[in-house]
């Protein structure tokens, strides 16, 4: 699959749309989700073109894959999360990704209900 680089993530990182951002260093920006479904949501993407999780640990290198997973846990000390959270990440159309350009979602605060 080819990346679309008028994706809206890839417009927030060439800062033609805005975003209320939390952290960014050269291999992440994160940033709050504009429709929350937690007391806190939001959003932590690679900075390299990569449509999925697939394409992202086959297409990055050690060091973007390496920054970008340290990238969340320093954007969830920036969010002063201290206890509890959930890292969610769909893979593709069929789990439900509707922007093609990988990313992860931080979720915590109070009632996050159980999965698993």
């Amino acid at each position: 699959m080819n990346y679309d680089s008028e994706n809206i993530f890839a417009k927030i990182l060439r800062g033609d749309a805005p975003c209320s951002k939390i952290y960014e260093d050269e291999f992440v920006l994160a940033f709050h989700n504009i429709v929350p479904e937690a007391e806190i949501h939001f959003l932590v993407i690679p900075k390299g073109p990569y449509n999925n999780y697939t394409d992202f640990v086959k297409s990055a290198e050690d060091a973007e894959i390496v920054g970008f997973y340290k990238g969340i846990q320093k954007s969830i000390t920036a969010c002063g999360i201290t206890s509890g959270f959930k890292l969610i990440s769909n893979s593709g159309h069929d789990a439900g990704q509707s922007i093609m350009h990988y990313h992860v979602h931080v979720m915590a605060g109070k009632s996050m209900p159980k999965i698993g």
